[in-house]
């Protein structure tokens, strides 16, 4: 039967994701509007931004932070740009974006030693094979898989190499050990629910000493550029001096996010949130016969980005193109009752289902969206997908 109840926030996508609950535009009501973001008070909101970002994320003083262009796909493009080139380089490909991470490896940084590692969607790579004195780059959560690395205890603690990591849908959701991490890349508009557009770089002081010490062997565009003119490390990046204009706007619906991690117990609270709304999907997959996680070990599923496959013979017996067909009327059916929006798997992954489960969604939505999940799937088992 149709459900009767419905969740109060439908909004399940994986980007831009959830705000946080009870969010409206009265937290944009103290933004500098038409204001210079170099001026005394903007930049003094962009400085506040970084000092609360520090402070939740517990970095280590020697660690920077800095605002940077282009959301998180900027911050990650920079730093292989920046900081690639000296050392060969293993590039982990388990998911869409570390697939277009090692495309940019293979093809645009030349010349440059690489090598990938591959796993197809629902697995992870051999993480027995990254060689400590070769630079790594990784996701740490595969937004498109649902697939992410249970902890960071396979970087070697004296390796040789740097690890770039892009974490934008595992900031603020997991464990994140600073000393393993040289490189790291997020952005506002996934697990705090911010606006788009702007990516945080985190570079930690053998990230510092590579920039100061190896100069890349390709042009660098000066939106990636990390140093100056003398080859030193640009500090106003992480003092808030943002290389190109930022929205004002969007800093203070970063800082409204911030805030309301803080008065949640912050990085802890949001964990715990993610690691409950988990628990919900999860129940609800062991009690169904029809559905599953595409990531298969336990360990290594996302509690964020939680990637669904339909493994009915029905459905696994058609071609990717219907199985697609049935994947658009279950989420049509879905939006046109105003159960859930943008649940569709990433068009580069299986056919499949995918629910942001991170801290800003509220567990009482995602109870009540399961039912519907059932009487979707349901109507179109079925009438079929026309």
């Amino acid at each position: 039967m149709k459900p009767t109840q419905r969740p109060g926030n439908p909004n399940f996508s994986s980007g831009p994701c959830p705000k946080r609950p009870g969010w409206s535009l009265d937290a944009l009501s103290g933004a500098y509007f038409g204001r210079s973001h170099r001026a005394a008070g903007p930049l003094a909101r962009i400085r506040e931004l970084l000092d609360r970002s520090r402070a939740l994320l517990e970095l280590p003083e020697e660690w920077r932070l800095g605002i940077v262009p282009g959301s998180d796909t900027g911050a990650i493009e920079m730093a292989m740009w920046s900081l690639l080139g000296p050392r060969g380089v293993d590039f982990l490909r388990w998911d869409n974006f570390g697939a277009l991470w090692a495309i940019d490896g293979e093809r645009e940084l030349r010349p440059l030693d690489v090598r990938v590692l591959d796993a197809p969607y629902g697995a992870l790579p051999d993480l027995g094979r990254v060689d400590p004195a070769r630079d790594t780059v990784f996701v740490w959560n595969g937004t498109t898989s649902g697939v992410r690395v249970p902890d960071a205890g396979w970087i070697a603690a004296g390796r040789e190499g740097l690890t770039l990591c892009d974490a934008t849908s595992a900031v603020f959701a997991y464990e994140m050990d600073w000393t393993r991490l040289d490189a790291t890349s997020y952005s506002w508009q996934k697990v705090m629910g911010g606006e788009a557009g702007f990516g945080m770089l985190i570079l930690g002081p053998r990230a510092v000493e590579r920039l100061e010490r190896a100069i890349p062997p390709w042009p660098v565009p000066r939106v990636f550029r990390l140093t100056t003119g003398e080859g030193r490390l640009n500090e106003g990046i992480f003092r808030g001096e943002t290389i190109n204009t930022v929205s004002m706007m969007a800093v203070e619906d970063a800082l409204d996010a911030l805030r309301w991690i803080e008065s949640i117990g912050g990085q802890a609270g949001m964990m715990a949130r993610a690691s409950a709304n988990f628990g919900v999907v999860e129940s609800w997959v062991e009690g169904r016969d029809w559905v599953d996680f595409l990531a298969r070990v336990p360990q290594t599923r996302s509690r964020t980005s939680v990637c669904l496959s339909i493994v009915d013979p029905w459905f696994t017996a058609q071609d990717e193109a219907e199985q697609w067909a049935v994947i658009r009327r279950m989420t049509a059916l879905l939006e046109s009752e105003g159960a859930a929006y943008d649940i569709k798997t990433h068009r580069a992954a299986p056919p499949g289902l995918r629910i942001w489960c991170g801290g800003t969604v509220e567990r009482d939505d995602l109870e009540a969206l399961t039912p519907w999940l059932d009487w979707a799937w349901d109507e179109v088992r079925r009438h079929g997908a026309g």
